[in-house]
């Protein structure tokens, strides 16, 4: 008997969002996992959704504030957050227009442990908290029109984590239907194998599953230009496969093709449709990028046949005051606010979400894929280094086949400062890891961050050779020293800056400027990131006492970013702006300590400048000013009266004593008598107001959509006042959205974390809306006393 399968007829039917209508539990809950198990009493929620990031139940004076606390297992590495174990439930229908459809469940990521029941039995497990994972659960599924209920466990348990990593089911979750003959997106495959005479050559490959008895399918594959025009298509049959699986070929030659780079990020669609008797059983679309990489020691890292540096940062996964929750649209500022301060690449410890990806793509973002934090030895007790052995070479299958098709993505790295890097073991799972990352991808160069290794008295350094064997780019964190040298030792190994440190900027850029091998350099961080408490700290110390690691509470954030949890420009990221040649002048005021202290930089800070000239209370008091120019010369003015000149230096930085006057402060480049390009800081008008400005004005009521609204303090002339004590009052109406976060950039103001009542820090602050499935209006008020309330109107549409 022939089974007859119903068609599939829409593209976008094939993959749907999953994140609406979940019941969520913080506790253990084992009996529901059970079907009948009763969860009214249980709190609704859509996704993505982090517990860890919400104000802790049982508010305890001196213990905890808002999601913070003192019993932390993770402490100043985890921002001071709780895990602990949570239960999602969600019931679902099967349509009988979907009754002989194949069902999958798609997770971009859980975190940390998780087991997946349906409909009462275990279906799927999952151990590492980033990794993307899939399953059919098709065979769990009672029949349409009958209630279905998923069922899944969370444990984010012990210490597990060397930053904030967040808690529960913080990315997508997605709804995969075909036929039961269908395609498998992830073992479809585009590289663009060669660009000469203004023509493209492609290979595409794409597998089959066929279903037992479905002999008669065909496969057409069309390319869709980024203008949406069709620019090639084939049409094949099916070969039957006995083993149920068939693996497809195309080749494809684009005339003009227009080329994936970071300038001119153009994206091709790849459109496979699957047909039997019955008609379409499964579409599936792949954006991609036609392009080429290549590394080499003599010209560098290469895109389309040109030369680029890698102007890198590092980065973690989180999204602030959001915590790990990877909305798209916070994902997306991510990338654009990167794009807007000069960097053209990105490294992040463990792999992110799709929508972090495809915001890369669709921007113009270099990424390097990064896997693991940890082997085999742990770096914390409860961290993956439990689950390496048997699960590494599934997460690196799913991390590689995920993302191999996304032009963004230039190299794999297989880890990052791991122990046993320098072991026999070390290099024998460094292999190991190669050749499973190899299986899947051979287009791409696999790399890892290296880091030093000392002597037991820390007096010599360990030969880091082992490291390399088999990595194609060498990752040197924090040893751009060594470059020159190892060169000498290696001729043909390709290097790059994996982690640098902000007041080492000059030294790692110039080398990679100067030496062809060295492609480029990551700076740790490109952003302020929740964990890590006070990396980057700058603080009053006592001249005797020594300046911490990390900082304890109430520090939650890292602080070592170019820009902070609101997205604003910090005094390193204007000083980088001078590295890069992207700006000629920026000036900074570093903060007067008090009296009988110091200020202490940590290995990855900066100085803690200020970009205001506002010292009310050190009137003819002396203030250290720092300028940054690659001129030869600055010369500095007070309300027009000039003080002195300086020499830069090596650094390209001149500093200045100068007694604090209000006023204007001007700084000029002098060029070989020559004026050059200016700056200046001015002290704030006496009249305050708040401004709001929103980066969406327009939401989609789809319960996903995202504004952020910055809230400023600003003279008559609309210059931003450096005020990091005043509060506001922040309140919504409207029934089309809600705040979902609000608060500052301060690195250890814990109490203004997600609070409507924060206080404003550098001027500062900022609300998050998000949009509900009602369409109309949200408006937003913001108060401060003394001052006339601003308010704010989104549209949800």
């Amino acid at each position: 008997m022939m089974l007859s399968f119903p068609a599939l007829t829409q593209a976008n039917d094939r993959k749907q969002l999953f994140d609406k209508d979940w019941k969520f539990y913080l506790g253990v809950a084992e009996d529901a996992k059970k079907v009948e198990f009763d969860d009214k009493h249980w709190r609704s929620l859509d996704l993505p959704h982090d517990w860890s990031i919400e104000p802790i139940k049982n508010q305890v004076p001196g213990k905890t504030i808002g999601p913070f606390s003192k019993e932390s297992p993770g402490g100043a590495a985890t921002g001071q957050t709780l895990g602990g174990e949570g239960w999602y439930r969600k019931t679902f229908t099967i349509a009988p227009t979907d009754a002989r459809k194949r069902h999958e469940l798609y997770f971009e990521g859980i975190y940390n442990q998780s087991e997946i029941w349906i409909n009462g039995r275990k279906a799927w497990e999952n151990m590492y908290g980033y990794s993307t994972f899939r399953f059919d659960i098709t065979p769990y599924c009672n029949a349409p029109g009958k209630k279905n209920v998923i069922a899944i466990k969370v444990v984010n348990k012990g210490k597990n984590s060397r930053w904030y990593a967040g808690s529960g089911i913080y990315r997508h979750v997605y709804m995969i239907k075909t036929g039961h003959s269908y395609l498998d997106d992830w073992l479809s495959s585009i590289q663009t194998t060669s660009i000469l005479n203004n023509k493209a050559r492609l290979n595409i490959s794409t597998t089959v599953i066929q279903a037992k008895s479905d002999k008669e399918l065909t496969v057409d594959a069309e390319l869709i230009s980024p203008a949406g025009k069709l620019v090639g298509k084939e049409h094949k049959p099916v070969p039957y496969a006995a083993n149920d699986t068939t693996a497809m070929a195309f080749d494809f030659t684009v005339t003009s093709p227009e080329l994936w780079n970071v300038t001119t990020p153009s994206l091709y669609t790849l459109k496979l449709t699957l047909t039997n008797k019955n008609g379409v059983q499964d579409i599936v679309s792949l954006p991609f990028g036609i392009r080429t990489i290549a590394y080499s020691v003599d010209k560098g890292f290469q895109i389309n046949g040109q030369s680029l540096d890698l102007k890198g940062g590092c980065i973690h996964h989180d999204n602030g005051m959001l915590g790990a929750a990877a909305y798209d649209r916070a994902e997306e500022r991510k990338i654009e606010l990167l794009k807007a301060n000069g960097f053209i690449a990105v490294r992040s410890h463990n792999p992110m979400s799709e929508s972090f990806m495809k915001a890369c793509d669709r921007l113009g973002m270099l990424v390097i894929n990064e896997a693991f934090d940890q082997w085999e030895k742990k770096k914390n007790p409860d961290d993956y280094h439990q689950y390496f052995k048997e699960w590494s070479a599934r997460d690196i299958r799913s991390l590689v086949l995920r993302d191999r098709n996304k032009p963004s993505v230039i190299m794999w790295s297989i880890g990052n400062e791991i122990y046993e890097r320098l072991t026999d073991r070390g290099v024998e799972i460094a292999a190991y890891l190669r050749k499973e990352v190899l299986r899947y991808d051979t287009t791409r160069a696999i790399t890892a961050g290296v880091n030093n290794q000392w002597d037991k008295e820390r007096k010599n350094r360990v030969p880091i050779d082992n490291a390399f064997l088999s990595l194609d780019v060498a990752g040197y964190n924090y040893m751009w020293p060594l470059y020159e040298r190892d060169h000498a030792r290696f001729p043909n190994r390709i290097m790059m800056g994996t982690e640098s440190v902000a007041t080492e900027a000059v030294s790692n850029w110039n080398k990679v400027e100067k030496l062809p091998y060295v492609i480029g350099d990551f700076i740790w961080t490109a952003m302020d990131y929740l964990g890590e408490s006070g990396l980057g700290s700058s603080i009053e110390v006592d001249p005797s006492e020594n300046l911490h690691f990390f900082q304890d509470w109430p520090w939650y954030n890292a602080w070592c970013g170019d820009i902070d949890l609101l997205g604003i420009k910090k005094p390193q990221s204007y000083y980088r702006d001078i590295v890069w040649k992207r700006r000629n002048i920026t000036m900074g005021v570093e903060l007067p300590a008090q009296p009988g202290k110091i200020r202490k930089v940590s290995f990855w800070g900066w100085p803690e400048e200020t970009l205001a000239w506002d010292f009310p209370d050190h009137i003819d008091k002396k203030v250290s000013v720092n300028v940054y120019s690659r001129a030869p010369k600055i010369k500095l003015f007070l309300n027009g009266k000039f003080l002195a000149e300086q020499k830069t230096d090596s650094i390209y930085k001149a500093t200045f004593t100068v007694p604090y006057q209000p006023g204007k402060l001007k700084a000029v480049e002098d060029i070989n008598g020559v004026a050059g390009d200016s700056i200046f800081l001015a002290t704030p008008g006496a009249k305050r107001k708040l401004r709001l400005s929103a980066d969406r004005k327009e939401l989609l009521a789809n319960g996903q959509s995202l504004s952020y609204v910055l809230i400023e303090l600003v003279d008559e002339n609309g210059n931003v006042v450096m005020d990091s004590d005043r509060k506001v009052n922040i309140s919504l109406s409207g029934k089309s959205g809600k705040i979902i976060a609000s608060g500052n950039a301060a690195p250890n103001d814990m109490e203004s974390f997600n609070s409507l009542q924060p206080k404003l820090f550098n001027g500062r602050a900022i609300v998050v809306l998000k949009s509900g499935y009602k369409k109309g209006s949200i408006s937003l008020k913001v108060e401060s006393k003394g001052i006339n309330a601003s308010s704010l109107r989104i549209s949800v549409n």
